[in-house]
Order: structure tokens, then C-alpha cells, then sequence
């Protein structure tokens, strides 16, 4: 079987997905993530959105490493050329090698969408492939619901396709934008369509009837080079197809050797990141990442396992990164803390006292609420804490915010702290935007003095997420904080029922792991 190329649109169609909005720095964190992981190509949006257009100008200076950037965009305008169409414009501007373009590929979209006869049509994406070839790019051509437009007109439907071949497309793929084909139909066409053309072909499912990963499998089984999905299946409607699940799938059924062995374990760890950096939560029930996915519950299951685990298990959760839990036992939680360890390269041994403490702790955090997965600065800060291997560079005696509003309506924060550094106390207070960045502001300014660095830090994000919804209220909230300098980007975490101190939480450990880190390479 030919090498199969993956296709990440997380940052494009996944983005889509309800309750979904990245900022610029969700968008480079999660590229760089699926770059560090091996995906071929990363779609990372539409140049003409000027949010998208930074994510390309930041990826432009600092480039992915082993992935294809890709610029997504529509053939040009009924009414304009290529030349002068200004989404085309905005496209070659992204200056990506590779450009993904779709056109209208169903009779019933070029006549009542487009509105132009079915020869113009064909013009366009002729036109817009070829044009964009002319300049050097790889242009991927996506046959906008290609399985409705060949079940209504198949004839039309090939002569798509074979416009954007001629023109110069170096691959096509096949879209079920509705998401409403059975698997079925889609071995049926692919069969019908692949003699007909030489160019490699693609696969792009949606998830309407719950088929994505199940229509991505029998493509690839039946010819197809090039599978398109989303992580976490994020995307419009129902989502898009599952990449970790097509690729846990590809790696432990087929054979198909799309990542490394050493990738596919961090599939995982990859999955519930993008989870956090979207504030999603993780489907628990998510084949291969989802932290059930491997989970042991009642007496018979149990001792099965126990004696043979290939009796409940259909493979061995450590090839994806995943964990074996058996709930109600001493076993729960135990390997991926150790394992998360090992990453960091802090030495615990399975077996110490040291370690048994520690994964207690962990335990009672995760059942809190708290979660490390992108937040491995306050991780490693917990880990180093507990083996004595830390020393804190300042003591919080006390804080207080305070939150005015105005007749004006205007909404003053002032935040006062108390704190000790190096045996000496400081007490400060700044205002802020809000009672979180007063709270920053204000510990900046007790610090500076002392630790000048903190100067080239700043907070990228801050994400709160409600942990149970049924308290309203009186919910305990997760924040998750995303610091940055000029080399590095780390993620930190608080977990309480109030807010701010949620925040503090990790607003503490964003600055710790940056004084610490800085200590490091003193």
C-alpha cells in the first residue's frame, strides 16, 4: 500500500466547530504541536481573514519543521479572474508552498448557490488551479461535496475533477461536506472515479451520520493517499472525521506506518492538548485518546484483565500514549503519572515511598479537577515541590482585590499583595483591565526589582472552564494560563471554586516556571 499522507484542518474547519474561537497564539500552539507530532500537511486557514493572515506571518518567520503549511481558500469569483481576484491575492500572499482550493463540484451548488452555467464553472476552478500552479505552488484541489454532486450528476461531477487535473492539481480530494454518505456508497464511487484519473487522490469526511472515520478507513482501503480530519473530530454540525482515531486505526489494524511508533505515543497527550488549547472538553468515550478508552469496571472485566489484558483490550494502550485504568484500585492513574515523569526527567522510581506519595497527591488533584495535559509547567513545579527539589522565589503573605463600579459605569480592579522576597517584604497594588490582570500587575511590580527577567514575559491566553455545571454559581472552575518570553511558551493550571484564586493558582506558577527556568540556564 502507498505511504498515506495526513491532512490536519483543526485550525480551519475544526475551528468551525460550536463553542470554538482560537486566538492567533491557540492557532501557532496547536500547529506546533501537530508539526512536533508528524502530521504532512497543516492547514491553517484562510489568508483573507486577517487573524489568519498573522498565524501565517508568525509561521513564516518561525517555520514548522517537518510539516506543509497550506493556505485554504474557493476558486476566484464568477465575476474576476485570478489574477485580480483579491481572496486569490490574499492566498499567494500567505507565501505557503502548498495552497488547498475548493470548488463547487455538484450541478445543484453551480445553479442555485453560483448561479452560472455548468461551463463556467468549470472555467473557474480550470482557471484558479492553473493560475495558482503558474506561481509554484502545490495546489491541492477539494471536490466540495463531491459524493452528492456524483450521485446527482456523475458526468458533471468528473468533469470537475478533471478540470483541476489538466490544470495542474497535484492532488484531489474527494469531500462528503454533508457528511450524509453511507460507506457503502462511498467504496462504489471511489471505484467508478479512481480509473478515470491518474492525479493521487484525497479523502475529506464529515461526521453527520457518524461515519467520518468509518468513510476515511474504506477510502484509504480502497486507493486513496491523502485522509483530511480534524483532532478530536472537531468541525461543523456533527464534526469532522477523527484524525487520532483514522491514524490509531491506519498504525494498529492496517499497518500503515503514516507517524513513528515513538509519534503514536503521544497521540494522547497531543489529543488532549488541542482539547485544553480549544477549552473542550475531552469525549471521554474517544476511541484510542479519550481517558475511558481503556477503562476496567466490574468484577469479571477486572479479573480478566488482571490475568490476561488482551482479553478486554483490542490493543495495548501504551502504542497511543494511553493508560489502563481499573477503577476503585491503587492501579488508577499510576503509569501516565509516571510516564509524564520520565518527560520531564525527573527520576521516580514505581516502587518508592516518594512515588507513592506523589501519585496520591496526583490522584486527589485530577479528581479536583485539575489537569496537567497543558499545563506541564505547573506539573513539573508539583513534582519538583513534592521531592524537596524547589525552592520557591517568593511567599505569598496576602492579597485582596477590589472591584468598583462607577456611576460612569465604568469598572475599576485594584489589586494589593503582600509578599516576601529574598527576606524582604514587599506590599504593592496596581490597578488592571480586570481583577486577574490587576492581580498580574501587581505582582509584577513587587517582583521587578528583584527578578528583572520577568520583564520579557508575558501572559498569551487565559481560559476558564466551569467543572460542574449543576452548581452554577458555586461551580469550581479550571484556568488554564499560557505564558510566553522571547524562547519559550508553557502552560499552567489552577483549579478552586473561586475564580481569582483559581487564577492566582496559576498565575503563581507561570511566573515560578519562568524564574525557574531562567535559574536553569543562568
Amino acid at each position: 500500500m502507498p505511504k498515506i499522507e495526513l491532512y490536519d484542518t483543526t485550525l480551519r474547519d475544526g475551528a468551525q466547530s460550536e463553542g470554538i474561537s482560537y486566538s492567533v497564539n491557540d492557532k501557532i500552539l496547536i500547529a506546533r504541536k501537530l508539526d512536533e507530532f508528524g502530521i504532512n500537511f497543516i492547514e491553517a486557514g484562510w489568508p483573507a481573514n486577517p487573524k489568519d493572515q498573522e498565524v501565517f506571518k508568525i509561521l513564516k518567520k518561525k517555520p514548522l519543521k517537518f510539516a506543509s503549511l497550506t493556505a485554504f481558500g474557493s476558486t476566484c469569483r464568477a465575476d474576476k479572474k485570478p489574477n485580480n481576484d483579491p481572496s486569490i491575492k490574499s492566498l499567494l500572499e500567505a507565501e505557503t508552498k502548498v495552497i488547498t482550493i475548493f470548488g463547487k463540484t455538484w450541478d445543484l451548488h453551480v445553479k442555485d448557490v453560483l448561479r452560472i452555467p455548468l461551463d463556467d464553472n468549470l472555467k473557474l476552478i480550470h482557471n484558479t488551479v492553473s493560475y495558482l500552479a503558474s506561481k509554484g505552488k502545490t495546489v491541492i484541489y477539494d471536490c466540495e461535496h463531491f459524493f452528492d454532486a456524483y450521485k446527482s450528476n456523475p458526468e458533471y461531477a468528473l468533469k470537475t475533477i478533471l478540470a483541476a487535473c489538466e490544470a495542474g492539481a497535484s492532488r484531489v480530494v474527494f469531500c462528503d461536506t454533508n457528511g450524509g454518505t453511507l460507506t457503502s456508497e462511498i467504496i462504489h464511487i471511489i471505484h467508478k472515479i479512481a480509473c478515470e484519473i491518474k492525479t493521487p487522490i484525497g479523502m475529506h469526511a464529515h461526521n453527520d451520520l457518524g461515519l467520518a472515520v468509518a468513510n476515511s478507513i474504506a477510502a484509504i482501503e480502497n486507493g486513496i493517499t491523502q485522509v483530511q480530519g480534524t483532532f478530536n473530530g472537531y468541525g461543523e454540525r456533527c464534526g469532522n472525521a477523527d484524525l487520532s482515531t483514522v491514524i490509531g486505526i491506519l498504525k494498529t489494524k492496517l499497518s500503515i506506518d503514516c507517524i513513528s511508533d515513538d509519534k503514536l505515543k503521544e497521540m494522547t497527550k497531543v489529543s488532549h492538548f488541542i482539547s485544553e488549547v480549544s477549552n473542550m472538553r475531552q469525549q471521554t468515550n474517544q476511541p484510542f485518546a479519550g481517558t475511558s478508552a481503556f477503562v476496567h469496571k466490574g468484577g469479571v472485566h477486572i479479573d480478566a484483565m488482571l490475568k490476561n489484558p488482551k482479553t478486554y483490550e483490542h490493543i495495548d494502550p501504551a502504542l497511543v500514549g494511553n493508560h489502563r485504568r481499573i477503577l476503585a484500585s491503587e492501579l488508577s492513574g499510576k503509569m501516565p503519572i509516571i510516564l509524564k515523569a520520565k518527560a520531564l526527567e525527573l527520576d521516580l522510581e514505581k516502587k518508592s515511598p516518594k512515588t507513592q506519595k506523589i501519585l496520591k497527591l496526583l490522584q486527589d488533584l485530577e479528581h479536583k479537577g485539575y489537569q496537567f495535559e497543558a499545563a506541564d509547567a505547573s506539573f513539573e513545579l508539583l513534582i519538583k515541590r513534592e521531592l524537596k527539589q524547589y525552592k520557591s522565589f517568593f511567599d505569598l503573605e496576602s492579597f485582596r482585590v477590589v472591584i468598583e463600579k462607577k456611576p460612569d459605569g465604568k469598572i475599576n480592579s485594584e489589586a494589593i499583595i503582600k509578599i516576601k522576597v529574598k527576606g524582604v517584604q514587599e506590599h504593592t497594588a496596581a490597578d488592571g483591565d480586570g481583577p486577574i490582570n490587576a492581580l498580574d500587575n501587581a505582582l509584577r511590580k513587587a517582583l521587578k526589582s528583584f527578578y528583572p527577567a520577568l520583564a520579557k514575559m508575558h501572559l498569551s491566553d487565559f481560559k476558564v472552564r466551569v467543572l460542574e455545571e449543576k452548581a452554577g454559581t458555586a461551580a469550581k472552575v479550571r484556568v488554564l494560563i499560557q505564558s510566553q518570553d522571547a524562547n519559550d511558551s508553557w502552560g499552567t493550571v489552577g483549579v478552586s471554586e473561586n475564580i481569582i484564586e483559581a487564577s492566582w493558582q496559576a498565575l503563581v506558577d507561570s511566573v515560578e516556571y519562568k524564574l525557574l527556568k531562567d535559574d536553569k540556564n543562568a
